[in-house]
């Protein structure tokens, strides 16, 4: 009950910031689930390729990858494309950063919004409790010299919940934006290992 308190008392501002944080949340969770499942479908993958590659069966290992929607099954097909026309490696590994920047938006689609929702949220708390202390100093201005300091402390006291509840939301979604930026990075990393892999290999096969 005294977070139904707080919150009521913090004024309308409180409204909107909880907004941010349920959308926050719902981004955090989704993008969470997201990346978890592409590396772990990304190293299953690669697990299934690597015996084709090694056996240099490029074949079977484009028309593998075309039927699966994934990162990687994305940026190898660019590289196997351009290996068929038994390209230089100069431009299979152009097809791959190709394969690469075509799949980044998508693993890093809503994350930046967290980041921007921290800051809405900070400065939502922090209007709040303006407008707060000039509806509080305005109230007081009117009132009676022995009740003044009380009237004032209690006002002040509830202006300065909706800066309180601002950054109890900003920080987590701070903290998660982090996170998933750090946990993206780490992806990108591995699909970039397993083109300069593949790669590595089909060098290893035209010897």
């Amino acid at each position: 009950m005294e977070i139904v308190k707080f919150f009521q008392a913090g004024g309308p501002f409180m409204y909107p910031i909880l907004i941010i944080l349920t959308i926050g949340i719902a981004i955090s969770l989704e993008r969470y689930y997201f990346l978890t499942a592409t590396i772990r479908k990304t190293k299953k993958i690669w697990g299934q390729l690597t015996p084709m590659l090694k056996a240099s069966d490029y074949q079977r290992a484009h028309q593998f990858t075309s039927n699966i929607s994934s990162p990687l099954a994305i940026v190898l097909n660019y590289g196997f494309a351009r290996q068929r026309t038994k390209a230089k490696r100069e431009l299979v590994e152009s097809a791959f950063e190709a394969g690469i920047m075509e799949v980044m938006p998508d693993l890093e689609q809503r994350t930046h919004y967290l980041s921007t929702f921290a800051n809405v949220a900070t400065l939502l708390g922090l209007l709040g409790t303006i407008i707060g202390l000039i509806q509080a100093f305005t109230a007081v201005a009117g009132a009676e010299a022995a009740s003044k300091a009380d009237l004032l402390s209690a006002s002040i006291s509830v202006a300065m919940n909706t800066t309180a509840f601002g950054l109890i939301v900003a920080i987590p979604l701070i903290l998660s934006s982090s996170y998933l930026n750090s946990k993206t990075a780490r992806l990108v990393e591995s699909l970039e290992m397993s083109a300069v892999k593949c790669l590595n290999l089909m060098d290893e096969a035209s010897i």
